[in-house]
């Protein structure tokens, strides 16, 4: 490289490096940061690299266009299309964040960035509870419907990005060997504020997907205290506010919740696009439009929700692009899993921690998608595929070890 190249692919580096942190705070200046970032480094000449996740991700992209081009409404549809660039996050991150200070420098500023998002959240939740005891209103129900963002603009987008960050938290926390015993104790401080935002975020689907990613890097840590689980769950769950053991309760429907039911019927219409179209779908951004054109005979009336997708990843995408966009997402998943399953036992001391955070950062949004479309949303996308990507340059500095 000329001096001139070097300096523009250290811009690069930095450019990205900002992105993926601030998309904890905004996603319109990590999307500035990151066309920056692509430009520099194109510009730089520097060598392009991608994880080897193109097959899968050239399919699902693909799909995505040839659903758009037959669903008669590709105008409808091209705010996926745009949605695109986020996947450019994969090309730079990947070609940029190699070294291991990279990733430290990248998850110590999500660690940061989150846990002030998390205590914004926490006070816009006190603010709340004042609001509806001003009204003399039911918390519950005036809560359920304009719940905590932080620094983002919707509680499921707030949640989705908390709960990956928590996760790579915990895993720096039970694995990592550099930290001293300060550092240690900052990071479980903002665990548990991450903590206290996710459980008053109400978000249930979010609460499922932690415990369980949660439990899979324990079962890594010591497996026996998993035995525990169940106790400290059922102590929490009483200890917690009445609001919360409400939220709770309706999980398992013990209180009446029109969300629960709302769900329902998104599922089953979802179905009955996917039994119609089970090639193409209805088309990009098509759900909510021709939603009523595919309800279920015996639906009469529709609890007041949000319909504008199905609040499920996997019906969805099957729903508005076909099965074989979600075969190809699956396929994605499945080689994010197996590459660094197949890593971990070899996995350099320093970069063990970030091979178990991808492994349970993916199984996490993968629970999640069983409720909302998570992956649809650019923030969650763009912290998932950047720390793909680190956990992908970890396998190669592990692997040119071995070489050397």
């Amino acid at each position: 490289m000329t001096p001139t190249q070097e300096k523009l692919f250290q811009a690069a580096t930095w450019l990205m490096l900002l992105s993926a942190t601030s998309v904890v705070l905004s996603i319109a200046v990590c999307q500035i940061f990151l066309g920056l970032a692509l430009i520099a480094l194109v510009a730089s000449d520097a060598p392009l690299r991608l994880p080897p996740l193109k097959a899968p991700l050239a399919c699902f992209l693909g799909w995505t266009v040839v659903s758009l081009l037959a669903s008669g409404h590709a105008a409808d549809g091209l705010p996926q299309i745009r949605k695109f660039f986020v996947f450019t996050v994969l090309l730079v991150a990947s070609s940029t964040l190699v070294e291991a200070r990279h990733a430290r420098w990248l998850i110590g500023g999500w660690f940061v960035s989150a846990a002030l998002s998390a205590l914004r959240s926490l006070v816009q939740f006190a603010q709340k509870v004042e609001g509806a005891r001003a009204r003399g209103e039911d918390f519950y129900q005036f809560y359920v419907g304009e719940r905590i963002t932080g620094f983002l603009s919707h509680w499921m987008t707030f949640s989705g990005v908390g709960m990956v960050v928590l996760l790579v938290l915990l895993s720096w926390l039970f694995f990592a060997s550099g930290p001293d015993r300060r550092m240690r104790f900052l990071g479980w401080i903002c665990a548990a504020v991450l903590v206290a935002s996710l459980l008053v975020s109400f978000t249930r689907g979010i609460w499922l997907a932690t415990a369980a990613a949660s439990a899979y890097l324990v079962w890594h840590r010591r497996r026996r205290l998993l035995l525990a689980a169940p106790v400290l769950a059922a102590v929490a769950v009483l200890a917690a506010p009445g609001a919360v053991r409400k939220r709770v309760d309706s999980m398992f429907g013990g209180s009446p919740d029109s969300s629960v039911q709302a769900r329902q019927i998104m599922w089953r219409t979802g179905w009955r696009m996917v039994r119609a179209h089970p090639w193409l779908g209805v088309g990009p951004e098509r759900v909510g439009p021709d939603f009523k054109r595919y309800l279920p005979p015996d639906v009469v009336l529709l609890p007041e929700a949000f319909y504008g997708h199905l609040h499920n990843l996997y019906i969805h995408y099957a729903a508005e692009r076909g099965i074989p966009a979600v075969v190809a997402l699956l396929w994605l998943l499945g080689r994010v899993l197996r590459d660094h399953w197949r890593a971990l036992p070899r996995a350099a001391p320093h970069d063990r921690f970030l091979v178990l955070a991808v492994l349970a950062v993916t199984l996490g949004l993968m629970a999640a998608g069983a409720f909302e479309v998570n992956l649809g949303d650019s923030e969650v996308l763009t912290v998932f595929l950047t720390l793909v990507s680190l956990g992908y340059a970890a396998i190669d500095r592990r692997k040119a070890a071995a070489h050397a």
